[in-house]
């Protein structure tokens, strides 16, 4: 081990480790629900055309789990993994939020894939989804460029 590396203690592996578990977890539904696809995404947006509701059904049930995630997990006060919840501490919809979700919507109609979808084709190696990625990694760049 050189002067740069330290090492973690063995109590901090759980939570790596129960992060993984859940994205894998996303990622399967997300292949499962056929979310991956952009054209599900892009039916769901014709709605005068080849309407698909599934994407609204699957937005539901993300829903109901994270209602019902949140109604047991908060009263315990304390995550697993961590000193404290990460919640957000703004309650105001400021123009940088909306900005945001207005820009991902965009996208997001666009190309058909948003950030998770995206990951999860890109591992069951999509080739489409990789000019996606590319651009999706250079407006982050140019985002941290910007507020800098």
């Amino acid at each position: 081990m050189t002067d740069t590396q330290t090492a973690r203690p063995a109590a901090s592996l759980p939570a790596p480790l129960a992060a993984l578990g859940a994205g894998l977890l996303f990622g399967l539904g997300l292949v499962i629900s056929g979310m991956i696809n952009p054209a599900k995404v892009l039916n769901f947006l014709d709605v005068a055309g080849s309407w698909d509701p599934s994407l609204a059904f699957v937005m539901g049930g993300a829903l109901a789990v994270t209602a019902i995630g949140y109604r047991l997990v908060l009263p315990r006060g304390k995550p697993l993994f961590a000193e404290r919840f990460a919640l957000p501490a703004a309650r105001q919809l400021d123009p940088r939020l909306i900005g945001g979700a207005a820009l991902f919507g965009i996208g997001w109609g666009l190309a058909g894939f948003c950030p998770g979808p995206a990951l999860s084709a890109a591992a069951l190696g999509m080739a489409e989804v990789y000019i996606f990625l590319a651009a999706m990694l250079a407006g982050m760049a140019g985002w941290r460029w910007i507020v800098k």
